[in-house]
């Protein structure tokens, strides 16, 4: 009689090698995948988003090549799933292996292998981090009831005295049989005729920890979808969200976590916020219609980074065949006047809130998104103008191109250059050679601007006072004057030395008046052939903004 191989011990190595294995069993699978993707959105990306968080997990795990310590390579793929979470099912995935790590860590840093009985705890504290992760609430027909059925089939096994490579051929048995039954346990999933995604990238995962442990890999039919027929008396579905917004939450408490929670139910669905085994830690996630609320419901109890906000292809949304037009330029200003001169100039206008006390306000990722949708264009030209922080402006325009929306971020650090990057403006030319001769005009525009100092300082032209007028460029003050008007005229003869054909000046609320006639005197007797633009855009903060071309 043959004697098969005896299975691997799964140390180190072998959990990195399930890893890597993981990794490629499901790029395998992961259009079979998406294909099952309709609970709790039909976005089509819960294979997708496992793979990508599996590799991040891959990733971390590949740190440790050098451990013996089973704990510290689980424990980095748990980190590395929580970091690089994508979706509501990467949410998930680093939780289950969160359990695997924390039980892991339980019996000790000595740890070399990880047996039947310590794969079944992993695997039950897996299910008890992701019900609780979704708030406590289980629904029976998801990975959850697949991930149920494992745990207690290698839980058996072990109790029954079975070495792994037993253990894991009945929690991978298990898990297939609960997979099949999830088509009977949610009607959206009856009324398509699929298995449960994520049920299926679970199952993926486990034949992956089953075949590294045997070096045997199950034969599995491919899940496809085959819906029933609609009746007619069949309800209509509301609206998906629109959003999907994620985002890793620190400085935040065990207490604070419930009442973020409740407050995400108020504005989505797919609420859930994953610990990371780290105190304040959390990676939170939820599908709603108000991307900003979410982000500033986290603003409230902690401190979000790593903010991702994704149009879901199951919203109803614009599509990209319905836009009213082929190309806008949206700009962001601040001030009536400015408003009234970009709109006078063809642009559409985002403006931050006008009744904030703030001196100067910024837009949020939200408020840019429906912006550029709102501006009903195939591509809009974005000119920020020093309104939109970057993190802001690269999640809001990411978000756009999900809607199918082809967004150009001009460089423009004021509204000066935003005016330079309009002037050259012509939707008529290829959408690349648009933006590059926009962000060209922006570039050559040299800025400028003046403040009126509020106290007693020292500055790199000098000491102030109170009620100075401050000439600033680079962020440095180059200029001390008695006044404002004092103050640009000085600034505008220092940018005027390295050349110049245009100054653009734009007053701030408060000003304007007798100042304008001084700089138009100034200009006109010292700097013959240069013309002056002048416009009171009434915006805060900054007393005038100049620019030089």
């Amino acid at each position: 009689m043959e004697v098969g191989n005896p299975d691997r011990l799964l140390d180190a190595a072998t959990l990195r090698d399930w890893a890597h294995t993981a990794v490629g069993d499901l790029i395998t699978h992961t259009d079979e995948i998406n294909q099952l993707n309709v609970f709790p959105v039909a976005d089509c990306d819960t294979g997708t988003n496992m793979l990508f968080t599996m590799r991040s997990a891959l990733a971390e795990a590949n740190t440790e090549a050098a451990s013996g310590e089973v704990g510290r390579v689980a424990a980095a793929l748990s980190s590395g799933a929580l970091h690089g979470a994508r979706g509501n099912s990467g949410v998930i995935l680093s939780q289950i292996l969160r359990g695997l790590a924390d039980v892991t860590a339980e019996r000790g840093a000595g740890t070399t292998v990880i047996d039947a009985a310590l794969l079944a705890a992993g695997l039950r504290h897996g299910v008890e981090l992701v019900v609780t992760s979704m708030g406590g609430r289980e629904v029976p027909g998801t990975i959850v009831s697949v991930l149920q059925a494992a745990a207690a089939a290698v839980q058996r096994s072990a109790a029954q005295g079975a070495e792994l490579g037993p253990a894991l051929v009945a929690g991978t048995d298990a898990a297939a049989e609960a997979l099949e039954a999830t088509t009977t346990q949610l009607d959206v999933l009856a009324e398509a005729g699929v298995v449960d995604a994520g049920g299926r990238g679970l199952l993926v995962l486990l034949d992956a920890l089953r075949s590294t442990v045997t070096g045997q890999a199950p034969v599995r039919a491919r899940y496809q979808p085959s819906p029933r027929p609609r009746t007619p008396e069949a309800g209509t579905e509301p609206p998906a969200p629109q959003f999907e917004v994620m985002y890793l939450l620190g400085e935040c408490s065990p207490e604070d976590t419930e009442a973020l929670r409740e407050r995400l139910t108020q504005l989505g669905e797919s609420v859930a916020i994953a610990t990371s085994g780290v105190v304040g830690g959390y990676s939170v996630h939820v599908h709603t219609d108000d991307a900003g609320a979410a982000v500033e419901a986290g603003l409230a109890f902690g401190r979000p980074r790593r903010i991702q906000i994704s149009a879901l292809a199951g919203a109803t949304g614009p599509s990209p065949g319905s836009w009213t037009r082929e190309r806008a330029v949206l700009a962001v200003v601040d001030g009536d006047g400015a408003e009234a001169l970009f709109d006078s100039e063809g642009a559409c206008v985002l403006r931050p809130d006008p009744h904030s006390a703030e001196p100067v306000m910024m837009v949020s990722a939200q408020q840019l998104l429906r912006a550029v949708v709102d501006t009903g264009a195939a591509q809009v030209m974005l000119l920020p103008n020093g309104y939109v922080a970057a993190e802001e402006l690269v999640a809001g325009a990411t978000a756009a191109i999900g809607w199918g929306v082809d967004v150009v971020p001009v460089p423009t650090g004021s509204m000066v250059q935003g005016l330079a990057a309009l002037a050259v403006h012509d939707p008529g030319r290829p959408l690349v050679d648009d933006g590059y001769t926009m962000a060209r005009a922006a570039g050559g525009t040299r800025l400028g601007s003046v403040r009126v100092a509020t106290e007693q300082a020292l500055t790199w032209a000098g000491s102030c006072q109170p009620g100075d007028g401050l000439g600033i460029a680079g962020d440095e003050v180059l200029i001390v004057a008695r006044d404002v008007g004092a103050a640009a005229i000085g600034l505008i003869d220092l940018m005027l030395a390295a050349g110049g054909e245009l100054v653009t000046v734009l007053f701030g609320a408060g000003f304007g008046g007798q100042v304008i006639e001084v700089l138009a005197r100034h200009v006109h007797d010292r700097h013959p052939g240069t013309e002056l633009a002048t416009y009171f855009t009434g915006h805060r903060g900054d007393a005038l903004l100049i620019g030089v071309e």
